[in-house]
């Protein structure tokens, strides 16, 4: 999608003067800062406003712009005319802008930079990661001074040019028969001095600050796995646009429940006679207790399969599956007559159902020595 005109992002006209941008830009920028503003597309807003003030309030890139459009402040092919730059120091900025670098020329005004990002850790319970759920953040930031509105100068004050390198950001050594550009020790190479620093933030833009934030946990997040929150970072050096915040989630082990993507599994303790028997069982689970109808005649180890009970599918729709496996009690201690009624039912075993069940054994056994 095409960007659109830098002008008419601040709503000013083509002819204006650096006053009437930096007004229009201070109220874009209170009117869509992340931090204040309820805007859905604040944060887009913020920085578009920001991008576009950052070429027009720089005279040499308001040239290029006025003369090529988009192309000219990005370095792209239809843009590039070595007769629109004043000097070498401009051309350089140019190429440290199409490769990423910072080559230290400055352009009459401090730079302004994307913040930082953040990271912050969130510790979830179990059943909070595998359900969805909001908690609310304390995340410590570098905000926007709101004295001097990030600029770092005393309200009524602005920025006078580097007496030592007139306004380059650079300043020239001479090497034998070369000339090497060093940045500026005075003005940091922005080429521009404070004329007064702003009490409250002593200058640098940023203050340290707290900002409370509500995070929307989607179901299905697992240990490891981080959510994005645009805008949510530092604030940028000299008005610049705000970094990101990433959360990165860890999650408690469950008691009982153990995940497996989004499957869960769980190990189910039954008596003799509730497998031998059959039984009526309830069955824990995310939402609570699930009933479940153990057949007669289970055996130990069996797994039954409780579909679309296990934990929602991250960014897909529908549920993993909870898994039970069935696990036989033996009891440690019985009672004289529960001893009684043991052996008299294992005397009352047929002798047909012990040979047959023998029988059953050996001929798996000579199966698999037959197979090796």
């Amino acid at each position: 999608m095409s960007k659109r005109d830098y002008y008419e992002v601040l709503g000013v006209e083509r002819d204006c003067d650096a006053a009437a941008l930096k007004r229009a830009y201070r109220a874009l920028a209170r009117k869509f800062h992340p931090d204040t503003s309820s805007e859905a597309d604040a944060a887009e807003r913020f920085k578009e406003a920001t991008e576009a003030y950052g070429v027009l309030s720089d005279a040499a890139k308001r040239k290029r712009y006025d003369a090529y459009g988009h192309a000219g402040v990005e370095g792209g092919a239809g843009g590039f005319d070595p007769s629109a730059f004043t000097d070498f120091g401009d051309l350089f900025s140019v190429f440290g802008q199409v490769f990423g670098m910072d080559l230290g020329f400055g352009g009459g005004g401090a730079r302004m930079r994307r913040g930082d990002d953040l990271l912050l850790e969130v510790e979830l319970e179990f059943e909070e990661a595998a359900l969805g759920v909001e908690r609310e953040l304390t995340v410590p930031r570098l905000a926007h001074c709101e004295t001097c509105e990030g600029s770092g100068a005393e309200p009524g004050t602005g920025r006078n040019t580097c007496r030592r390198c007139g306004g380059r950001g650079q300043v020239v050594v001479r090497q034998g028969i070369f000339q090497l550009g060093r940045t500026c020790g005075e003005c940091q190479g922005a080429g521009s001095v404070l004329e007064s620093p702003c009490g409250d933030c002593e200058g640098a833009g940023r203050r340290p600050v707290e900002r409370k934030l509500r995070l929307r946990v989607p179901a299905g997040i697992d240990s490891g796995q981080r959510i994005r929150v645009a805008g949510a970072g530092e604030d940028g050096p000299n008005g610049g646009p705000p970094g990101d915040l990433y959360v990165q989630v860890r999650v408690a082990e469950h008691s009982f429940l153990e995940r497996d993507g989004a499957d869960l599994h769980v190990r189910l303790p039954l008596s003799f006679p509730q497998v031998a028997l059959g039984s009526h069982v309830a069955v824990p689970s995310l939402e609570g207790e699930e009933p479940m109808e153990v057949p007669p005649g289970t055996e130990a180890g069996e797994v039954f399969r409780l579909r679309g009970k296990g934990i929602p599918r991250l960014g897909a729709s529908g549920r993993g599956d909870l898994f039970v496996h069935v696990r036989v009690r033996t009891p440690r201690k019985l009672s004289k007559e529960q001893a009684r009624l043991l052996r008299e039912y294992a005397e009352s075993l047929d002798e047909s159902y012990e040979i047959e069940e023998e029988k059953g054994f050996l001929d798996r056994v000579k199966e698999l020595f037959s197979r090796s």
